[in-house]
C-alpha cells in the first residue's frame, strides 16, 4: 500500500485559512501549532512557515500585544483583498489589451505600402545589386587605401616613432655593454657572442 502523500503548501494556506474564517478568533503561533495538526493535518513543524507566508501575502493579519504576538483573519477582509486583487488585475488586463491592440495598428500600418507587387520586387532587386556594388567599391577603396596622403602621413608617423623606441633600446645595448667590459673586463665580441648580439648591430638612420 503506498504511503499517503502529504499536503501541499498551497493546501496548507488553504486549511489554515479555514481555522481563522471557522473559528474567528485571535490565536498565537503555539496555539495554531496545536490546533492545525488536530483539525486540519497541518504539521505542527510546518506551521509557522504556512501562517508567515499567509501574513506576507496580507491574507492573516498579525499584531505583537506586550510579548505576544497574535495572528488573525476574518473573511470580509479577505473578500475585500480579493476584490482589490481583481481589480488590480483587471486594470492590468485592460492595459494589456490597449498595448496589445495599439501594437496591431501600429503593425498594420508598417504593412502598408510593403505590399508584395511586382514594383516592390524590382525595387528590392535594384537595391541588393546597390548595396552589392556599394561593398564591391569599398573592397576596392581599401586596396588603394595605402596611397592616401593621411594614411601614409601616418604610417610615416608611426615609422619614426618605432625608430625611436629601436634606438633608445641601441643605446641601452651599447651601455650594458660598456659596463660590463669596464666592471668584468669581458671583451666586446666575448659578450656579443654571449648575448647573441650581431656584428652589424648599430642604430637606424
Amino acid at each position: 500500500m503506498s504511503k499517503r502523500k502529504g499536503l501541499s503548501l498551497e493546501e496548507k494556506r488553504t486549511r489554515m485559512m479555514e481555522i481563522f474564517f471557522e473559528k474567528k478568533d485571535f490565536f498565537q503561533l503555539k496555539e495554531l501549532e496545536k490546533i492545525a495538526p488536530k483539525e486540519k493535518g497541518i504539521t505542527s513543524m510546518s506551521v509557522k512557515d504556512v501562517v508567515q507566508s499567509l501574513v506576507d501575502d496580507a491574507m492573516v493579519d498579525t499584531d505583537k500585544i506586550g510579548t505576544s504576538i497574535y495572528f488573525w483573519a476574518f473573511p470580509s477582509k479577505t473578500s475585500q483583498n480579493c476584490k482589490r486583487k481583481i481589480s488590480e488585475l483587471t486594470h492590468k488586463l485592460e492595459e494589456s489589451e490597449k498595448k496589445r491592440t495599439a501594437t496591431k495598428q501600429m503593425i498594420e500600418k508598417a504593412k502598408k505600402g510593403r505590399e508584395e507587387t511586382d514594383q516592390r520586387a524590382e525595387l528590392l532587386t535594384e537595391l541588393k545589386e546597390k548595396e552589392d556594388l556599394k561593398s564591391r567599391l569599398g573592397a576596392e577603396l581599401e586596396q588603394y587605401r595605402e596611397c592616401d596622403p593621411e594614411v601614409l602621413k601616418e604610417i610615416q608617423n608611426e615609422t619614426g616613432t618605432a625608430k625611436e623606441a629601436v634606438n633608445r633600446w641601441t643605446d641601452n645595448v651599447f651601455n650594458i655593454k660598456s659596463w660590463c667590459k669596464k666592471k668584468f673586463g669581458f671583451e666586446e665580441r666575448v659578450i656579443d657572442k654571449q648575448f647573441g648580439i650581431p656584428e652589424d648591430f648599430d642604430y637606424l638612420d
